[in-house]
Parts: structure tokens; sequence; C-alpha cells
């Protein structure tokens, strides 16, 4: 299959330089992405007050809890696809990517029709105080009034993404990133709408890159083209995408409880805790941005060459992936020492607030690294088929042992350290046993027998 327009085959050139050029446009796309919502509580934090920040950061926990369910299931996609763009096999192709089309288009109306009705009972299932449940229900509600499109947006992107295109997203993110700045200052500081404003400024962004996002889709004329006459469920791929997908779906959906069991413990600390871990948080998401990227870019590159049968490559792209990773997170973490603070100041003045971020970032940023070569194995196993084994790992260490942690140990002793330790914790186990894993099972060989 010949290189065509924005789409890559991973299959052929320098294995570090394809990872690496993949990678870079997933990871200015994650930054913007992660734009969305530091700059609702950077926003809100100033122009509203410390309540405000409270309630979005109470709320995102809820928020990615739900996402990411519908997210996981899309990597069984996104595997799929990028299988097989590298096999050639343009009907499998077409078959699938119209079945995660119209999967995002069921999925989204689910969690509308879900997020908005049961807002206000998850938030006060957490232990959300008195003081912002409101506000974090006002601000639930409406991010999730908009669904639609960020699944459209989010599904559509990985189809990209799987035949080797990660340009495009990141230009449309770029696109609806400076719209959202535009619109939070607009609707939250000049027209004083308040949380409800930052929440609308997202959802109308993300609209932009769903619409953008399927544009590209249906109006190209590649083998992955969007036929909105085919959209509907094919067996075969269905069945495909469900098996490989749903692990992910359920590790992230079971993961982000264990997340949610954190979040309420830091809400028993109260309204200062709150703040300075939801502003924490938000710079958080930017530090683990690169694992995700690299992450993403090895599923992509797994897949290709697992579908074109170059198991030498696949091995060699293990290496160079996580090392890559490993090294650009040992940069930021260097960098967090003595920018967190002036960060923290883009959020909040009270010092109390900041004095918990900078907790947080001591605690978490010993066990940055973990993640890196975490997500980067998942990631490889992932490409190959194996989705189950990321998430008996990642729900067995990031949720099972992270609440344990916390119901034996943090919660017991009432310290809120301890409770942030549960991060580096369970981040040191997934690596520990993934590693074994990859060294002690055939993992190369899964997509042979799969087709056998």
């Amino acid at each position: 299959m010949a290189k065509k327009q924005d789409a890559v085959l991973m299959t052929s050139g320098s294995i570090p330089g394809r990872i690496f050029n993949f990678a870079m446009p997933l990871l200015l796309g994650n930054l913007f992405q992660q734009m969305y919502n530091a700059v609702d509580s950077a926003i809100v934090g100033r122009f509203v007050g410390k309540e405000a920040l409270a309630a979005i950061g109470s709320s995102s926990s809820l928020i990615f809890l739900i996402v990411s369910l519908f997210m996981g299931i899309a990597i069984g996609g996104s595997v799929c696809v990028s299988q097989y763009y590298g096999a050639g096999d343009h009907t499998g192709l077409h078959h699938a990517i119209h079945t995660i089309v119209a999967f995002s288009l069921i999925s989204g109306a689910a969690m509308t029709v879900f997020g908005i009705i049961l807002s206000r009972k998850l938030l006060i299932l957490i232990d959300t105080p008195a003081d912002v449940i409101g506000l974090s229900t006002l601000y639930f509600s409406i991010f999730f009034a908009g669904s639609l499109p960020l699944v459209v947006y989010n599904l559509g992107s990985g189809l990209l993404r799987a035949v080797g295109d990660s340009k495009r997203p990141l230009y449309y993110l770029i696109l609806s990133s400076v719209l959202n700045i535009f619109l939070d200052l607009l609707l939250v500081a000049v027209i004083k709408m308040g949380i409800a404003g930052a929440a609308l400024a997202t959802v109308i962004s993300e609209a932009v890159s769903a619409i953008f996002v399927m544009r590209a889709l249906i109006c190209t004329d590649e083998p992955y083209k969007v036929n909105i006459k085919d959209v509907r469920f094919y067996g075969r791929q269905l069945k495909n995408i469900v098996q490989v997908g749903l692990p992910s779906g359920v590790q992230n959906a079971v993961v982000s409880v264990s997340n949610v069991v954190i979040q309420s413990s830091i809400n028993t600390f109260g309204t200062i805790a709150m703040a300075g871990c939801g502003a924490y948080m938000k710079i958080d998401g930017f530090v683990v941005l690169p694992a995700m990227s690299f992450s993403m870019a090895l599923t992509t590159f797994t897949g290709q060459n697992m579908g074109a049968g170059d198991h030498e490559r696949v091995k060699k792209g293990l290496f160079a992936g996580t090392g890559m990773s490993v090294a650009m997170i040992l940069l930021i973490v260097l960098a967090l020492q003595f920018v967190t603070e002036p960060l923290l100041h883009i959020f909040t003045s009270d010092p109390e607030v900041i004095e918990v971020g900078l907790t947080m970032m001591r605690v978490e940023s010993m066990g940055y690294v973990l993640v890196a070569i975490s997500h980067a194995l998942a990631g490889v196993l992932r490409g190959v088929g194996l989705t189950k084994i990321p998430m008996f790992v990642m729900v067995g260490c990031w949720c099972g042992l992270r609440m344990l942690w916390i119901m034996t140990v943090a919660r017991p002793a009432g310290s809120l350290k301890l409770v942030i330790a549960g991060y580096p914790i369970t981040w040191l186990a997934s690596m520990i046993i993934l590693l074994i894993y990859i060294w002690r099972v055939d993992w190369l060989h899964y997509y042979e027998k799969k087709l056998k």
C-alpha cells in the first residue's frame, strides 16, 4: 500500500523517526486538549473564586470516569483499523471505520442522557461539599450536554491516527483550543456567566473540532473514507472491536473509580485541599501527556507492523518508544521543581491552596517515570491485540491496590500526603508486572494465532 496524503505506513523507514514523528503531533494535540479544562480552571479560579475552582476539580474525576469507558473502547477500533491498514485489507478497513462511526453516534447520545440525569447524584456519591455541589452539578450537566461532539472527535481522530495521520487531529485541536480560550474570556470574564460560561465554551469548542475531523473522513478519497450511507454495525468488525476495545474501556472505567475514591478522600479535607489538588491535577494532566502520546504511537506502530507480520520491527519499536518517553518525562520532572509554584499562581493566589498543590507535586513527581514505562508497555500490548493484559494489570494495581491503600493506610492515618502517595506506589506495581509479562510470555505471536 503506497503512502497517500497524510496517512503514513509505519512498516518501513527509521523506527525511532517514525515513532517520534508520529508521537509529537499526538503530544501537541494532547497538550491543546488538556488546555480545555486547564483554561476553564485558570479563568474560573481568577474571575469567579476558589469555590468554583473546587467545583471543576470535583467534577473532573467523574467526567473522566464516564468518558474513559467509551474512549477505551475506541482503542479497540484504532487497533483493528491499524492492523487492517498495515495488512492492506481495504474491505475490513471500510467496515471497521463505519462500525466505529456508528458506535460514536450511539455512545455520544447515551453519554448525554446519562450525564444530565445522574450528575447531582454522582457528585453526592463522592462526598462533594455542600458549598460547591451546586456549581459542580451545573458544570457537570452542561459538559455532558455536549457529549456527542466529544465522542465523535475522539473516535474520529483515533481513526486518522490509526492510519498514521497524527497531524490533522492536531490542527483541529489547535483551532478549537484557541476558540475555547476566546470563549472562556468572553463568557466568564466579560459576560460574567461564571462556571456555566466555562462549560459552554468547552462544549462549543469540542463541536468545532468534531465537525472538522468528520469532514476530513468524509471528504477524502483514501481507503478510510467515510460514506454516510454505509454507517452501521458490521458483525465481524464489531466483534473484533469489542473484543479488543472492551477490556481497555473496562480498564479505564474501573481505574477511574479508584480516582473517584481518591477524589472522595481529598474532598474530606475541605475546600482548600480540593482546590489545591484540583489545580495541580491540571498541571499533572500535562506532565503525563508524553507517556500517553508515546503509548498511542506505539499502539499504532505495533498494530501496523503486526498486520505486516514484522515481529523484529515491533520489538525494536518497543525499546525505542519506551526510551524516548522516559527521557522526555525525566526532563519534565526536573522542570517541575522550578515551574510548579508559578503555574499554580495561574489558577489561584490563595497561599494555602498553592501549598497543597506543591505537596501533591513533590509526592507524585517521584513516580512519573514509572507511568511512562507502564504506558509504553501497555501501548505495545494493545497494538498486538492483547488488551486484556493491560486491563488486568491496571485494574489490579491502579484500582484494587490503590483503593486498598486508601482504605487501610491513608484514611485511617488522616493524611493527605498518604492519599496522594497511592499514585506512585501503584504505578510501580504496574510497571513491574508488565515488565515480567513482556519478558516471560510469547506475546509477539498472539496476532497470528488469532487469525488461525
